[in-house]
């Protein structure tokens, strides 16, 4: 498939993953990633993307620093 093509799939892959696409848009899709090592290596990125945002923000703050993050931000939004 042409990086034309690869770069349409790259459209469908919310919808892919949703299971949103036709059946045949789906199969063909399906088809062309099992051949192209490029978009398995971006669906698996994709596939990854929300795994690696929950555990990127997954964090505790000390309460002196969300204190003072809170009081900073009530601050700003009466300026």
């Amino acid at each position: 498939m042409t990086d034309l093509q690869c770069m349409h799939g790259v459209d469908l892959l919310a919808d892919y993953l949703d299971d949103l696409l036709p059946s045949d848009v789906r199969t063909s899709l399906e088809r062309h990633v099992l051949g192209c090592e490029r978009c398995q290596a971006f669906l698996a990125s994709y596939q990854a993307t929300p795994k690696i945002l929950r555990e990127a923000t997954d964090v505790v703050l000390p309460d002196d620093l969300r204190r003072s993050i809170q009081t900073w931000m009530e601050t700003w939004k009466t300026e």
